[in-house]
Order: C-alpha cells, then sequence, then structure tokens
C-alpha cells in the first residue's frame, strides 16, 4: 500500500472539518476540537541486554476530555509518528462520545518494535513510560490501555509502576489488565464482538442474512479473531483473513473459500497475529498477496488491521458484490476512497463506531476496578451488547432520517456531544 504523503492527524482533521460544515459549528469551538487539548513529547533511554543505553521516543496525546477523563491506548511500533497518535487521539474522542460513555480521548506510542525487544527491555519502556507520565495520567485524568503490539503484560508493568509512584492501589488507573489482576472477563474479545454486534445490525436493517453472506477480512490480530468467531457463530462465513509476516516483511492472504476456522488458524499464529505459512497450506488455505483481501468476491468486507488501506488506489479492486463495510481498524480508509464508497451505495459502519467495543469494555474495566467489583463474562457482553446497538440505532436513525451518510451522522452525533460538554463547562 502507498504510504507516500500520508498523513492521518491530517485525515482525522478534514472529517472533523466536513461535520463542523454539516453542523455549523462556531469558530472558537472547531479551532478547540480541530486539535489536541494536550501532548506529551519524551525520551525513555533504555539499559538494553547487551549493557549499552537506548533511547526511545515515547507521545501521549490528550485530545479532549470535556465528558470524562482521556481514554485510549498505547502502541509500540517502529513507525510510530506524532501525528499517527494525535490522528488516533482524536478519533478516540469520537468514539467515546457516539458509544456515550463519560470519557474523553487519548492516545499513546512509543517508536520502537518489539519483536527486536526481550521481555526486561519491554518491562524497561514501560516503566520509563509511565515514569515520565505519572503527573498526567490516572484514574481521575487519563486512562490507559493496550494497543498495536501492547498486552496486559505490559499493562501489568505499567500499572505496577504507577502504583509504586503514587504509593497505593490504583486498578482504575490502566485497563486491559490480566484478568485476576484488575482485567474485566470479556475485555478480549470486546472489540472483535463489537464489531460484529453492529454488523449485525446493518444486516438487519439491510434486509440481508448472515448465512447469506460472505466475509473477507485484513488483519488477524485481535480484534479479526474474535470478529471472525462472532460471525460464524451468528451463521456467515468467512473466506479470508490477512496478516504481517515478520520474517518476509510482507503481508499475506489466506483464503479458504469452503470458510476460514479461527480456532484452527489460531492454533498456528504467533503473538503478534502472524500466520505460519507452510502450516496454513497443509491446512488447506491459499495464500495470496497482502492486498487480495479487497477484491474478493464477499457481500461483507472487515477492514480491521491498520490505518490507511483503502485508498484511492485500492477502492476500485473492491467486488461490485460488496454491501457493507464495517471498520474494525482506525483510519483504514482515506476520504478520496470514501467519497467513492459512498457514490456506490455501499453501506459503511465507520472506524470510530465499529470498533468502539474496546473502549466501551475497557469503560466497564475502569468502573470495575474503581468499585473493586467485577462482573462475569456473560454479564460484561450482554452491557456491551446493549451499548453497542444502542449506538449503531442512534447513527443509523439520524443518517435515515437527515439522509446523512453514516460516517457523518456517526460524527454529528459525535461531536455534537462534545461541543455541547465544552460549551456547558464555559469553555467556548
Amino acid at each position: 500500500m502507498n504510504k507516500k504523503a500520508f498523513n492521518p492527524f491530517e485525515m482525522a482533521q478534514a472529517q472533523f472539518d466536513k461535520v463542523a460544515d454539516i453542523i455549523n459549528l462556531d469558530s472558537a469551538t472547531r479551532e478547540l476540537l480541530r486539535n489536541p487539548i494536550r501532548e506529551f513529547s519524551f525520551a525513555i533511554p533504555v539499559r538494553m541486554d547487551d549493557g549499552t543505553v537506548k533511547v526511545f521516543r515515547g507521545f501521549r496525546v490528550q485530545h479532549n476530555d470535556a465528558r470524562g477523563p482521556a481514554k485510549g491506548g498505547i502502541r509500540f511500533h517502529p513507525h510510530e509518528t506524532l501525528d499517527t497518535v494525535r490522528a488516533l487521539a482524536t478519533w478516540m474522542t469520537w468514539k467515546c462520545s457516539v458509544v456515550d460513555i463519560p470519557l474523553g480521548g487519548g492516545k499513546g506510542g512509543v517508536i520502537c518494535d518489539p519483536h527486536n525487544l526481550s521481555q526486561r527491555e519491554q518491562q524497561a519502556i514501560c516503566r520509563g513510560w509511565v515514569r515520565q507520565m505519572a503527573k498526567n495520567v490516572g484514574p481521575v485524568n487519563d486512562v490507559p490501555a493496550p494497543d498495536v503490539m501492547t498486552n496486559p503484560q505490559h499493562m501489568l508493568w505499567m500499572l505496577d509502576e504507577f502504583e509504586a509512584i503514587h504509593g497505593g492501589r490504583y486498578p482504575g488507573f490502566i485497563t486491559g489488565k490480566p484478568v485476576g489482576m484488575g482485567g474485566s472477563l470479556g475485555r478480549t474479545e470486546a472489540t472483535g464482538f463489537g464489531v460484529i454486534f453492529t454488523v449485525r445490525e446493518a444486516l438487519r436493517e439491510l434486509g440481508l442474512k448472515p448465512a447469506d453472506c460472505k466475509a473477507a477480512v485484513q488483519g488477524f490480530g485481535n480484534v479479526s479473531q474474535y470478529a471472525v468467531r462472532l460471525y460464524r457463530q451468528l451463521g456467515g462465513k468467512v473466506i479470508c483473513v490477512s496478516c504481517w509476516d515478520q520474517e518476509d516483511q510482507v503481508s499475506y492472504t489466506f483464503r479458504k473459500l469452503a470458510g476460514v476456522d479461527p480456532d484452527e488458524l489460531m492454533g498456528i499464529t504467533d503473538h503478534f497475529g502472524g500466520i505460519d505459512k507452510s502450516k496454513a497450506k497443509k491446512l488447506g488455505y491459499e495464500i495470496l498477496p497482502g492486498d487480495a483481501w479487497i477484491e474478493q468476491e464477499v457481500e461483507v468486507l472487515l477492514p480491521a488491521a491498520i490505518e490507511n488501506q483503502v485508498t484511492a488506489e485500492t477502492v476500485g479492486k473492491i467486488h461490485p458484490k460488496v454491501k457493507l463495510i464495517a471498520e474494525g481498524a482506525n483510519g483504514p480508509t482515506t476520504p478520496e476512497a470514501d467519497k467513492v464508497i459512498h457514490e456506490r451505495g455501499i453501506f459503511v459502519i465507520p472506524d470510530f463506531l465499529a470498533n468502539a467495543g474496546g473502549v466501551t469494555c475497557s469503560y466497564f474495566e475502569q468502573v470495575q476496578g474503581n468499585m473493586n467489583y467485577y462482573w462475569e463474562r456473560e454479564e460484561v457482553l450482554g452491557k456491551l451488547d446493549t451499548k453497542m446497538t444502542a449506538a449503531f440505532n442512534a447513527v443509523s436513525d439520524l443518517a435515515r432520517k437527515q439522509k446523512l451518510y453514516m460516517r457523518d451522522a456517526a460524527y454529528v452525533i459525535s461531536v455534537n456531544r462534545v461541543a455541547k460538554a465544552c460549551k456547558d463547562r464555559g469553555w467556548v
């Protein structure tokens, strides 16, 4: 995929500008919401296993916290940039707002590649990140979570460092922790399940049954693995997934027209979501180029990997049979491609609605941590279904009544709620 000149923050601002025009947002509120309210950029020195000291770059961006503490993950990625973190923090504000939970938008990151770091070195980065941010994060102002290439173990190291600094137990500081150490049951599957809850509602609105709709999925990380599983439980079939191959430094699409079995694939997948090609072939999977997922003859597309995947260059490859795109990833579709999708009449569940299940369950985990009382898995997933279904219906209702594109309708609801909070607080 062509990543030259792609700036996710400019894309996030372009999306915001469009809806600000739709709702005639006043200039002061527009200026406030168009940019993050706070940004942090800092160095994390780490003594490596070979005795040398390496300095990693870390970020935290708090886009807006008018509706509640900032909330958002911390990514470890060798290509992380401040603009990417700004964009993701912005989208987190809209995401928390569209599902109507009392949180704002934040995001963090560290420029590093965990593939090339020992567990001790990764722990040192986690603790170094918290030492830099300890005064500006916490249960009442900013609640981090796992994201790309971070996991419950990373969150527990960060919690431990935060508690050592502040002298107490603060399970509400961070979410995505291991179950038994303050984590919530249902959190692992929450984002993927949330995507499919909205897909279920969209298919119902379109008059389609999952059993009549094949799906192609980009990605085989946490979101995709559980989305595929729940879609099959609804009676649907997924014919392909894709993933990054660390050894070859390219991505591949793994296709099985009879239907992908996520349990089968997870048995041959490393903890970064990379699938063993030779073992997949023995299980009957075709190994196709990484971007083959987008051109499959299916009714449903689920981009569930990273941003900037459905672009002006790739949108023309989408098969005429496609009726629905549910964006499991953040920012997978560029504005140029979005225009084409809109003109083709494909129903879109926008990213910050489709993948809001993770932050919704993180909110549940934060509530449980602050209460020190934990719910059963079925109770968590039941509450998640209720929240996601209500959010989808609110956006869909507005889109129908005002004849808006689904992405614009979601933005109208989100931005209006955050703008009102800023005005009610007297900020603008």
